[in-house]
């Protein structure tokens, strides 16, 4: 599952926060280093704060409340701004001297050239403003959504500002609508965005509206006159959906390996390639499907019926026998309206756990279970929502998905074997504790708003798989066989993952294709590997984020636990990790094992 990254690439700071927390802290060893660190922390405010004024909605996401009131240009003259931004940044960035900043500041200097490069690229050449018509209505729903979803301010003051944001919005609907191609939009883009535009009148209905008794006078006429405009705004949006945007919709979903590579590269700031993804994670198949076998051998034994666990199998064989031990845990799930309450028990067993056995520094920071709002639905079943580096404290959200009300009872069956009583731990154990939850909120006490802006996909989704194996490791659940069944099948779907993307976008990977590389070679029911097609289509280069992390982060361990031997502790090592932020792992490598910044 994703953590839900509503930081913008070009972000922002607060208002009065000083320098030294915009970049890490000048190192006070010798003048050059001191001068060239104050150059890079001047810099990184002008562009934080530059970003701000083109990217409000991002900057509400963070955490910077000076422009709640206003939403972001996305016509072509303010694509146009912020693409002349990136690049003057690019300009100033290039003409420092980089080898005399801080370790600290080299670091956050080439996260930030990457991240530059990557959103000129985005505009130019991948162009994703003119075929994906998710981001925009994204784009809408989180405007509105990160006003009320947290109490970082009185509610009349929030209030207030979505009933400004939400006079403004049709307008971000309107230049959608001029800019998307039809031709070029994938159908399957077209009829997901359908339903999660509609989910926008539930949005302002459900967490708006709703608390429209706290304002009184002009102030409630105001919102209710704003909330009418923006539902009407809506309406006109999905009927364009319905009437031209569905039925124009002829674009390829597919990207195509040269666009591929180029995505998969910003995205990962990563030495591996596609083909070496490719060759781990079918190594990685082959190994876990191997400990699967053998962990079913001994679930198995002695159980009347049980198919034949010789200890050489065909493949035939050792199917077989991991399916029907699998099939037990399956038998122990939620009921179909019970997910959210069995996710509320697991977050309390895997924080007394993680407690219990001191694996790592836990933050004080409060973490709740809520639905995944409507406007965000359709792509993955569970999120995290962190608030934002300048937000900290807030609540962080464990976002679930609920079952559908149109699905069959066949389907949420299908949904609810795979998302089993032991699932519910592993998810729990990824979106929270000690995953998601506890990396962010220590990356945003790292003193650079700036990394935790620039956050590494790879390294949070990385660390949220690593985390899985660290609480197994320890023995949760009394280390029950069946609950480390279900954690290998889990990393099964990571590896699933990196492979079913780049299977999809470059090799021309067919449904059919697809569904057995999830429902048979990784386990996956139905319901799960249904869902997964669709999020392949949906997006790119992010899928492999989980595996190429999860790689990276066990190296960076077993390299770190050489290297300090009997010096090594799990605390330790893990809250050492911990205090860099976000970065990319090779550079958490380096920062830790104190190698050159490369």
């Amino acid at each position: 599952m994703p953590h839900l990254n509503r930081r913008s690439a070009l972000a922002l700071t607060g208002a009065g926060l000083s320098l030294g927390a915009l970049g890490a802290c000048a190192t006070t060893a010798g003048g050059g280093r001191a001068e060239a660190d104050a150059q890079f922390e001047a810099l990184t405010a002008r562009w934080l704060d530059a970003s701000l004024r083109l990217n409000p909605i991002g900057a509400t996401g963070l955490g910077d409340h000076r422009f709640d009131g206003e939403v972001d240009d996305i016509s072509a003259p303010g694509r146009a701004a912020r693409v002349a931004l990136a690049r003057s940044t690019l300009a100033e960035l290039g003409a420092l001297p980089r080898a005399e900043l801080s370790r600290a500041n080299q670091v956050d200097a080439a996260l930030l050239q990457t991240s530059l490069e990557g959103d000129v690229w985005t505009a130019e050449v991948l162009r994703s403003w003119e075929w994906d018509p998710l981001g925009h209505v994204g784009q809408a729903g989180s405007a509105m959504y990160g006003l009320v979803a947290r109490t970082y301010a009185p509610l009349p003051q929030r209030l207030n500002s979505a009933a400004a944001r939400m006079d403004k919005l049709p307008l971000l609907l309107q230049q959608a609508r001029g800019q998307l191609r039809p031709e070029r939009v994938p159908r399957i883009h077209a009829e997901t965005v359908l339903g999660q535009t509609r989910g926008l009148k539930n949005l302002i209905d459900g967490q708006i509206l709703s608390e429209a008794a706290a304002l009184s006078g002009a102030e409630r006429d105001r919102l209710n006159a704003a909330a009418a405009k923006m539902k009407a705004a809506v309406d006109e949006h999905a009927r364009w959906i319905e009437t031209t945007l569905i039925p124009g919709a002829r674009g390829e979903f597919r990207i195509g390996a040269a666009l591929y590579d180029q995505k998969l590269a910003y995205a990962l700031n990563s030495p591996l390639s596609r083909a070496e993804i490719r060759t781990r994670g079918e190594a990685e198949m082959t190994r876990i499907r191997g400990a699967m076998y053998v962990l079913s051998r001994q679930i198995l034994s002695g159980r009347s019926g049980a198919p034949a666990t010789p200890a050489a199998p065909s493949d035939d064989q050792r199917q077989a026998a991991i399916e029907a031990a699998l099939e037990l845990a399956y038998a122990d799930r939620p009921a179909r309206d019970g997910l959210v309450a069995a996710c509320e028990r697991s977050l309390q067993r895997t924080t007394a756990f993680v407690r219990a056995k001191d694996l790592l520094t836990l933050p004080p920071d409060p973490v709740r279970i809520i639905l995944v709002p409507e406007f965000q639905r359709g792509v993955a079943v569970a999120y995290c929502d962190a608030p934002g580096p300048l937000d900290r404290g807030q609540d962080t959200f464990y976002m679930v998905s609920p079952i559908p009300d149109a699905w069959t009872a066949e389907q949420a069956t299908s949904f609810l074997r795979e998302y089993n009583n032991r699932s519910i731990e592993e998810l729990t154990v990824h979106e929270a504790m000690p995953g998601h939850f506890v990396q962010l909120a220590h990356a945003n006490r790292y003193p650079s708003t700036l990394r935790a802006v620039l956050g590494s996909g790879p390294f949070i989704e990385g660390w949220a798989c690593y985390a899985q194996d660290v609480v197994a490791d320890a023995g949760y659940l009394d280390d029950d066989p069946l609950y480390r069944l279900i954690h290998h099948k889990w990393e099964l779907r990571v590896v699933a993952n990196a492979l079913l993307d780049q299977g999809v976008h470059v090799d021309g990977m067919t449904r059919e294709a697809a569904m057995r590389l999830m429902t048979r070679d990784s386990f996956q029911q139905e319901r799960e590997a249904a869902g997964k097609w669709v999020r392949a289509q949906l997006s790119s280069a992010q899928l492999p984020t989980y595996f190429v992390g999860w790689e990276e982060h066990k190296a960076l361990r077993a390299e770190t636990q050489r290297r300090w031997g009997a010096g090594f502790t799990q605390k330790r090592y893990h809250d050492a990790v911990l205090s860099f932020g976000s970065p990319p792992v090779r550079y958490a490598r380096q920062l830790l094992l104190d190698e050159p910044i490369a």
